[in-house]
């Protein structure tokens, strides 16, 4: 096979082109991986608004993750008191004063639609705020982070003791931090599972051995997973794992809120020099004194500098950071800001500003809120307590009887959604019935039969109607079950066919 030839100039002769072999140039590039080694990342403390904003997110969200599984909700003695509760066994999820049955799926597509929908909505006015404040990756590595910097020190001393030779001091101070990153991952894991059980009841089975194999796995894998991921994944996550960085500029405009820097004061960058601060006197060059204050604080290794990059979560430590420091040299804060694109270039040229929440892209994201909120809200507060599915048998089709009548079988399923025990009466229309039957009931007078069924359960029963094939209308004659609750009145119909034999 032929060897790939690229071109090359002649340097005594630019207008003539040489070959040279594409396995030279490699050679030459050798010293030259396709792939770097990842530059652990050792962000530096630091204290402010946005650093504020941050440990209240991460205080509330990890209180509701920690918290919601022991809050009540009473609904009857025939149901679970945990207020949020995914119940597999039951094939029931609870939360609050809301339950969804498996067929009600729906809802739960229409909460992913809103949280996408809503993130698109949230990006195009802040950025990424979601990725700064809200994400579970960005919580829990803050956590870790801030364990991490308990217990080793901040930025310096961390990057010292990960160069410094193994002994006593190293040992004991990772391997505390592992430790306690081990047992945060385990909380993690075991409040996970907590949303699919009763609280209390797994929580004692898994502390004396009783739980079940997948309890128990489920914890394994997640404290393994977010060990990995807040302990040594943490920016690479949200760099090569996370598809969102690569959404948020098609959701962004120049009005979008965004990290920016403002190069047309910071520029040229250069350090200053202490008798100059001392006389008050104005640098040549601009305000960014290039300390990579902005740079150290970075929790993913970000230089805002350079402009809004994929791996910016739009935290704002920068900005805390940036501030402080112009703080102490005497030159305006704000020199990296929570501002748009279009605020930044107008100030440049001295002209106002101004912030326009209401545009076209956040009209649109908003309506489609509203819209697919509405319909949810409509659907939940109408939803129905009463529903009735009836199977007909499929093999045989129909069963000739001794008298010369023909009968279908069918199984008749009733779901009660209240919390309480119902009774239903079951009639059959439709064709000329000559035998009605239920299996294990006794008819009424008037040949119905009465259903009763457990609160939030789903009743089954099995229905034998027989007919006279001569007035059946062909082999397949429609009729109807018909269930009416006794107490309320209400009435459920289900259109089947009764199958018979060809005219």
């Amino acid at each position: 096979m032929a060897i790939p030839r690229t071109q090359h100039s002649d340097p005594a002769n630019p207008a003539i082109s040489n070959l040279q072999p594409a396995a030279e140039l490699a050679e030459d590039d050798r010293d030259h991986p396709l792939f770097e080694t990842r530059k652990k990342v050792y962000p530096k403390r630091v204290s402010g608004k946005f650093r504020n904003l941050k440990w209240v997110a991460l205080i509330v969200l990890l209180l509701i993750y920690w918290v919601v599984p022991w809050l009540r909700w009473d609904r009857g003695p025939s149901a679970p008191d945990q207020a949020v509760l995914i119940d597999m066994d039951l094939g029931r999820a609870y939360f609050f004063f809301i339950e969804i049955w498996p067929q009600e799926v729906y809802y739960i597509t229409g909460l992913l639609i809103l949280a996408a929908v809503g993130l698109f909505l949230a990006t195009s006015l802040f950025g990424r705020i979601w990725c700064g404040y809200g994400c579970p990756q960005t919580v829990w590595t803050d956590l870790f982070m801030l364990v991490e910097r308990y217990i080793q020190g901040d930025r310096n001393a961390r990057m010292k003791l990960d160069k410094s030779p193994w002994g006593f001091e190293k040992i004991w101070k990772l391997g505390t931090t592992h430790l306690a990153w081990l047992v945060i991952s385990a909380a993690t894991g075991g409040a996970f599972v907590l949303y699919f059980h009763d609280a209390a009841t797994v929580v004692r089975d898994v502390f004396t051995g009783n739980a079940s194999v997948g309890v128990y796995s489920t914890i394994a894998f997640l404290t393994g997973s977010t060990y990995l991921l807040a302990g040594w994944a943490r920016e690479q996550v949200c760099t090569y794992m996370c598809p969102w960085p690569r959404f948020q500029s098609a959701m962004l405009d120049e009005e979008s809120m965004i990290v920016t820097y403002e190069g047309w004061r910071g520029e040229t960058r250069g350090p200053i020099k202490r008798k100059n601060l001392a006389r008050g006197e104005v640098p040549e060059t601009g305000h960014c004194i290039d300390c990579y204050a902005c740079f150290n604080v970075c929790p993913t290794g970000v230089d805002i500098r350079d402009g809004l990059q994929l791996e910016c979560i739009g935290c704002g430590l920068c900005i805390d950071a940036c501030n402080e420091m112009m703080d102490k040299v005497g030159f305006p804060r704000d020199l990296v800001r929570f501002d748009s694109i279009q605020n930044t270039r107008l100030r440049e040229h001295g002209q106002a500003t101004r912030t326009r929440i209401i545009r076209p892209r956040t009209i649109f994201y908003s309506f489609l809120v509203v819209l697919v909120s509405a319909v949810m809200a409509f659907g939940l507060f109408n939803r129905e307590t009463l529903e009735v599915n009836v199977l007909r048998d499929r093999n045989p089709l129909f069963v000739p009887l001794s008298n010369g009548d023909v009968r279908n079988g069918y199984t008749l399923k009733i779901l009660n959604k209240e919390q309480a025990e119902k009774t239903f009466i079951l009639t059959a229309t439709g064709v000329d019935v000559r035998d009605f039957q239920v299996i294990g009931l006794t008819p009424n007078q008037n040949g119905d039969f009465e259903l009763d069924v457990a609160p939030d359960r789903v009743g089954s029963f099995r229905v034998f109607v027989a007919a006279d094939p001569a007035v059946l209308q062909d082999e397949a004659t429609p009729m109807d079950f018909t269930v009416t609750d006794k107490v309320t009145g209400a009435t459920k119909t289900y259109d089947t066919v009764f199958a018979g034999p060809k005219k």
